[in-house]
């Protein structure tokens, strides 16, 4: 087996004919070479491995080096994606062997943290990923909206095609970046695929900033309303929303969106009937998982009026003793020699550094070792804070 690191065209050959069977429906009938590289721009900068088996390709990984807020710091994030095997390849250990230096080389360039959407969770949890929270959608008829058509409200409605309002959706994008802890942004060669796609886009407009901006399909008449999230800063970009939703009441039967944390549905209106769910049950609807690929680079993140010294083991990129100090607001680490207080998994630490377990849940769950002592400092240095993960791969 060789492992080389692929670009251009020769991912025409190499790593998309494996994603494109992994992820697409086929046979398909299609000009497949002309679909490949219609989405080739869209690759441009990702890192991507393959591994050749007596000169064919059995096996692709990429990194897609994104940007993520960790507890209001904006850091450097490898998205993973595109995990696909020859089906007479599987089993054999090729893609453990390209995810491992995928993770050692994007870490080394530069990115000290990774997300992807897994096909099986506990396969990932193997190599330090950490469960987060679903994302979570509503479906309600838009009826039950309608009044809010007789409200008063701040601002203006702008409704185009996405090519057409692609600059404001992403202009708010970034600014939820900065704000949100979780949310991630796709770099610019691979957000521009949403502006390529055929979505209309609904942005509203408060006091001269975009304040909310919904990018959505229609499947037909009285049928489906599809929307991406709900994306928007406050109450007046949310309402001016669904405002425009509350408009299609005669020309589709129900609306289906993501909302953010924090939404409630039930409380946007007083007719409204509305299903939230986050689904977790069927293949191809699992959460995100994330996973820190280096201790000294989440250094900076908000963290708790604590410090504590940790173990971290059974990881070839984190192995370390770590002395972590929040006591100034910010997260501060030094590599020491100091006994520790406690040790962690690189799935241990992440899920702190994420905000998804308690230290009492992260040891009960095997992993960790955690005294009654270092559980409280570290509940403070880590407070729980779930996050949110907005981009999708």
């Amino acid at each position: 087996m060789r492992v080389r690191r692929v670009s251009g065209d020769e991912r025409l050959t190499t790593s998309f004919p494996l994603q494109s069977y992994a992820f697409d429906r086929s046979p398909t009938d299609q000009d497949v070479s002309k679909h490949y590289r219609d989405f080739l721009p869209y690759h441009s900068g990702n890192h991507t491995l393959v591994a050749e088996e007596n000169g064919a390709t059995v096996a692709a990984v990429s990194g897609i080096p994104m940007q993520q807020n960790v507890r209001g710091l904006v850091l450097p994030m490898a998205g993973v994606a595109g995990v696909a095997t020859h089906p007479l390849a599987r089993r054999r250990g090729f893609v453990r062997t390209l995810l491992n230096q995928l993770l050692e080389e994007m870490r080394d360039d530069g990115n000290p943290v990774s997300v992807l959407y897994p096909f099986r969770p506990s396969f990932y949890a193997r190599f330090g990923y950490v469960t987060l929270p679903q994302h979570r959608s509503a479906t309600f008829s838009p009826e039950g909206l309608g009044g809010l058509l007789r409200a008063d409200l701040p601002g203006e409605l702008r409704w185009r095609r996405i090519a057409e309002g692609y600059a404001d959706h992403r202009a708010l994008t970034m600014r939820l970046l900065g704000e949100r802890h979780g949310f991630a942004t796709f770099p610019d060669f691979r957000a521009v695929s949403l502006r390529d796609d055929r979505k209309w886009v609904v942005t509203a407009h408060v006091d001269g900033a975009v304040a909310g901006a919904l990018s959505y399909r229609i499947d037909d008449h009285l049928g489906e309303l599809q929307a991406d999230t709900l994306l928007h800063t406050g109450p007046a970009g949310r309402l001016l929303l669904l405002s425009f939703l509350a408009r299609h009441a005669d020309q589709v039967d129900r609306v289906k969106l993501g909302l953010l944390p924090g939404d409630t549905p039930e409380l946007w209106a007083d007719d409204i009937r509305v299903e939230t769910k986050a689904d977790v049950r069927t293949l191809g609807t699992n959460a995100p998982m994330a996973r820190v690929l280096s201790v000294e680079g989440i250094e900076g993140i908000e963290a708790g009026p604590a410090a504590i010294t940790v173990d971290v083991v059974d990881d070839a990129l984190l192995a370390g003793r770590w002395h972590l100090d929040g006591t100034g607001g910010t997260l501060l680490v030094d590599a020491t020699d100091a006994p520790p207080a406690a040790s962690l998994t690189a799935a241990g630490l992440s899920a702190l550094v994420y905000g998804v377990l308690d230290p009492t849940e992260v040891a009960l769950r095997g992993l960790g070792t955690i005294p009654l002592e270092a559980a409280e400092a570290l509940r403070d240095l880590f407070p729980a804070r779930p996050p949110f993960v907005c981009a999708e791969f």
